[in-house]
């Protein structure tokens, strides 16, 4: 993940792949980038506003439901000290 800030009071955030087509044909792909924004749509609330995320999505041995990408996302901000500190001390 790269964080860099954006002067505005909202965050932009972009899902990228590694490798290209390694990751999979374009359904993999695309339903890999709506995971993404569903988890972030779910957990925004909990994130700091004025930051630009790039998230770099990695192929992975199974299928990625909704409630992992989130744990994921939301491991990613509190390493990132992204968290909200109310919302922190909910994730292990």
């Amino acid at each position: 993940m790269i964080v860099l800030p954006n002067n505005l009071h909202h965050n932009r955030i972009c899902f990228t792949f590694t490798g290209g087509k390694k990751f999979g044909n374009a359904v993999a792909r695309n339903r890999a980038k709506r995971l993404g924004r569903e988890a972030y749509r779910l957990i925004k609330e909990q994130v700091l506003g004025g930051y630009d995320l790039i998230l770099l999505l990695y192929p992975e041995s199974g299928k990625t439901t909704l409630s992992i990408r989130m744990e994921q996302l939301q491991s990613l901000y509190k390493k990132a000290g992204l968290l909200n500190e109310i919302y922190s001390a909910c994730v292990n």
